[in-house]
């Protein structure tokens, strides 16, 4: 209180209850307009409506089905990509003795007929074809092994599939204990209806006055 407060309460030109309502006033101004900077510095976070498109177990559902449909074509793609590796490998083999074969012969056919200059390229082009064999077949192994490489990768979908199904068991189960805990013996048709604002609400003109409470006690209590 100031002095010219206290003059002015000595000589009766001011109310001790207006000077106790100002000093009041003053003291919660402060923190009402900390408590309003807090509330605009908050940040608003408004959910998606409850429609069918937002249904969040159901997009997991999804993901997980469409992540295993298309999990399995990967596999029987690679699959088969292992199957023609393996067919090709056998190819070259059998390829391979074929070379083995000639280049024994263009060598007997070489030492007998020396002057005969076709026997010695021709030995020299079966020892280029087994080099040419033992590469391709060194290269379809790496493949293999690369195939397999990715089949184990692709073993992480099947736990990433787990894992999401275990938070959907999760968000499914807090979704019945929420509606079990929430869960009341009166039907809410048959509720009485509450008013959206009340007063204390602020940033809204449609707010219950105090008659429109004191009706609505009346009402319970002539029930």
């Amino acid at each position: 209180m100031t002095q010219e407060e206290l003059d002015a309460l000595m000589a009766g030109e001011l109310d001790l209850d207006e000077v106790a309502d100002e000093a009041e006033e003053k003291a919660s101004a402060p923190e009402t307009q900390e408590a309003s900077d807090e509330a605009e510095g908050d940040e608003v976070i408004t959910p998606p409506p409850a429609t069918k498109e937002h249904r969040v177990v159901s997009q997991l559902d999804d993901v997980t089905r469409d992540s295993e449909e298309k999990a399995s074509e990967i596999f029987d793609a690679l699959d088969s990509v292992m199957n023609h590796v393996d067919e090709s490998l056998g190819k070259l083999e059998r390829m391979g003795k074929i070379a083995d074969d000639y280049e024994s012969l263009f060598a007997t056919l070489r030492e007998k007929f020396p002057h005969i200059n076709r026997f010695a390229r021709a030995q020299e082009e079966a020892e280029e074809l087994k080099g040419l064999i033992d590469e391709t077949t060194e290269k379809l192994q790496e493949a293999n092994d690369q195939v397999l490489g990715a089949m184990d990768t692709m073993q992480y979908q099947d736990i990433h599939r787990q894992k999401i199904e275990r938070v959907i068991n999760i968000m499914r189960a807090l979704s019945k204990y929420m509606s079990a805990l929430f869960e009341g013996n009166i039907e809410d048709e048959k509720r009485v209806k509450s008013a959206k604002h009340i007063e204390g609400d602020t940033h809204t003109e449609d707010v219950i006055s105090n008659d429109d409470i004191e009706a609505l006690i009346a009402q319970f209590g002539g029930k």
